[in-house]
């Protein structure tokens, strides 16, 4: 092993070919050979470069529609010997094998081609062997070989060269470590997706992550965490597909809250209304419908306007001017939509600080996906809570029967609930959240949480009453005991959703009955932990 290798050799082999000939162009001019392979090497020889097929060498033709061409010992062998083994030199002498000082493979684009939703025949076709074989081999011989997995590690390998003339023992351990990252990646995207292709519900026995860095934070939740943003091959609108137009980098604690906001947004068509989400640390401050953004937004401040400051707001619809002057009168940190108007940039471009993201489209709430939580020794994993009641589902268990309007702000309130930390209790009201409890122990306190900053906003408004006043009362889980009704009834609630399930069912449906309020069941619960 030494510290600076020379580029003598060189074997290209990519699918993305974007600045391959520049490349091509600047290995040659340091006098390294050229190996390629099919369409790369005829790309090179069209720009007029000498080229070497792999073919020529290894003394087989690609065959198998490609399948088979850099499988060879010719090949691996260039690859993986160690050049100050006496034993390895003996046999690349024996058989003719010599070795390579670069290798520049990306690989078969199979991520994107499930993205687009090509079909079963056409994915597995773009699952690539020879190239993470090549990777992986020239990655393990990293003391004699520079391995290039994308336009950005060739750049790197070029500079080294003109500097150094060749590349050093740290940037090759460093490309070796991105190769095998790479090929991890590639290969977690293939288990996941041919895992979809098999038995929904059940667990594979092995289970692979892969990501690919989008952003490095500056740092995690607290300062002293390291963090970064990384995306997988999922073509889910949100932070991750979101061009952000101004404001300074987001923070790890900006994506997190800022995707829950999106995700509940979305929840919320917006062909049938308008919708905007309040976050803070990752719970809703407010959520509300209205018949445009500025409205809904309106509804959504007013229920608890101290904590909306500082927070996330998402939007269902396209940003528009008089939505953006509202928003911008109290401080926020990130606002994110699917689409903004020229003139509702132009608002925000006053404040500076103000991070304004658009994703190109809206969250499919009912689309299937993957949530992981890592614990110690492991993760644990989960189908992404997709689950959606609508009036059909709801069974109605009290003698006194809910109204149009309180089954549509019930069903409203439940879906606010879906994305509130358990135990989860929200008051709602025409299509708006008027308290909402978060996060306790108890459920009982959820309730009594959500009843005191109704009660809080209220007060500061110089109303008579809060606005749980004739609300209806939604339950992310059964109540266990009548006592958590009866706080959502001491709120004023004259109606109540919740999934039902509890042993003792019969007793909270008597103290419904008593109280003179109806209540329907889901039998489904939304735990968020």
């Amino acid at each position: 092993m030494t510290d600076i290798v020379p580029i003598k050799r060189a074997l290209i082999s990519v699918s993305d070919k974007t600045g391959l000939i520049e490349h091509a162009n600047a290995l040659a001019s340091l006098g390294a050979a050229l190996v390629s392979t099919g369409g790369t090497k005829k790309a090179i020889a069209d720009a007029g470069l000498a080229v070497s097929d792999v073919s020529a060498i290894t003394g087989f033709p690609e065959m198998m529609d490609g399948r088979v061409k850099t499988l060879h010992p010719k090949v691996h062998g260039g690859l993986l010997a160690l050049r100050d083994n006496a034993e390895h030199i003996s046999a690349m002498k024996a058989h003719g094998i010599q070795a390579f000082d670069v290798l520049y493979v990306n690989l078969y684009p199979f991520e994107a081609t499930v993205a687009r939703g090509a079909d079963f025949e056409t994915c597995i076709e773009n699952i690539d062997i020879g190239g993470p074989a090549m990777i992986r081999a020239a990655a393990k011989n990293y003391g004699f070989i520079a391995v290039a997995t994308d336009a950005d590690d060739m750049e790197a390998i070029l500079e080294e060269a003109k500097t150094h003339g060749g590349t050093t023992l740290a940037l090759r351990k460093k490309l070796s470590a991105k190769a095998f990252a790479r090929t991890g990646a590639y290969d977690a995207a293939i288990s996941t997706w041919y895992a979809n292709q098999l038995e929904k519900d059940a667990a594979p026995v092995y289970r692979s992550l892969g990501g690919k860095l989008k952003q490095s934070l500056r740092y995690g939740e607290n300062p002293h965490q390291h963090a970064a943003f990384y995306v997988t091959g999922e073509q889910r609108f949100g932070v991750a597909t979101a061009k952000q137009l101004q404001g300074k980098e987001l923070s790890y604690n900006n994506l997190n809250d800022t995707d829950a906001a999106f995700e509940l947004v979305a929840e919320f068509d917006p062909k049938e209304s308008a919708a905007v989400a309040i976050i803070k640390h990752a719970n809703p401050c407010g959520v509300a419908q209205g018949a445009n953004l500025l409205e809904a937004y309106q509804r959504a401040l007013e229920c608890d306007s101290v904590s909306a400051f500082g927070g996330i707001v998402a939007l269902n619809r396209r940003l528009d001017k008089a939505a953006a002057e509202a928003i911008a009168e109290i401080f926020t940190e990130v606002v994110i939509a699917p689409e903004a108007d020229e003139d509702a940039v132009a608002v925000f471009a006053k404040k500076k600080n103000l991070r304004l993201l658009v994703t190109g489209g809206l969250p499919d709430p009912a689309e299937p996906g993957l949530y992981v939580k890592t614990v110690a020794g492991g993760f644990l994993a989960q189908n992404r809570d997709n689950g959606r009641i609508g009036a059909a589902d709801l069974k109605i268990v009290t003698k006194k029967k809910p109204t149009d309007a309180q089954i549509a702000d019930m069903i409203f309130a439940f879906r606010v609930a879906k994305h509130v930390k358990s135990n989860a209790i929200i008051y709602a009201k025409d299509g708006a959240t008027v308290g909402i409890g978060a996060g306790q122990m108890s459920r009982v306190d959820s309730a009594r949480v959500a009843r005191l900053k109704a009660e809080d906003v209220a007060h500061a408004k110089g109303w008579s009453d809060p606005k749980t006043i004739g609300s209806v009362c939604a339950s992310d889980a059964f109540f266990p005991f009548p006592d958590g009704l009866l706080q959502a009834v001491q709120a004023g609630s004259t109606a109540v959703i919740q999934p039902g399930g509890s042993i003792r069912d019969e007793d909270v449906i008597k103290a419904a009955d008593e109280a003179e309020i109806a209540m329907v069941f889901t039998g489904m619960r939304h735990f968020r932990h």
